[in-house]
C-alpha cells in the first residue's frame, strides 16, 4: 500500500509540474560589469612583486518576470473495505513427512 501511495504522489507531482503555461511579461537585463585592469605578480626564483587585485564595479541586472498558470489539482482519499481470501493450510504432521520421504 505504501509503494502505491509514492507511486501516486510521484505521477501528482510529474503531472502537476509538467502541466503548467509560462508567458514571459518582461525581458531581463544582464548586470553592467566594469573591470579595471590590474597587476599579475610577476615570479622568478623569488616573488619580487606582490601584486594587486583588479577593481570590480557591478550594478545589479534585472531578472525577467513571468506569469504562471498552473492547474489546480484535487488530491482526495476514500477508504474503502475489501474482502481478501481466507488461506488455509494444513501442515502434515510428523508421521506422514517420513512416509513420504520427505
Amino acid at each position: 500500500m505504501k509503494h502505491l501511495t509514492k507511486i501516486f504522489a510521484v505521477s501528482s507531482l510529474a503531472l502537476a509540474a509538467t502541466a503548467c503555461d509560462v508567458n514571459k511579461t518582461e525581458e531581463g537585463e544582464m548586470p553592467d560589469v566594469d573591470v579595471e585592469s590590474g597587476e599579475l605578480p610577476e615570479y622568478e626564483v623569488k616573488k619580487t612583486d606582490d601584486g594587486q587585485m583588479p577593481d570590480v564595479d557591478v550594478e545589479g541586472g534585472e531578472m525577467p518576470e513571468y506569469d504562471v498558470d498552473t492547474m489546480d489539482v484535487d488530491v482526495k482519499t476514500k477508504t474503502k473495505e475489501v474482502e481478501v481470501p481466507v488461506v488455509d493450510v494444513d501442515m502434515p504432521e510428523d508421521d506422514e513427512e517420513e512416509e513420504t520421504g520427505n
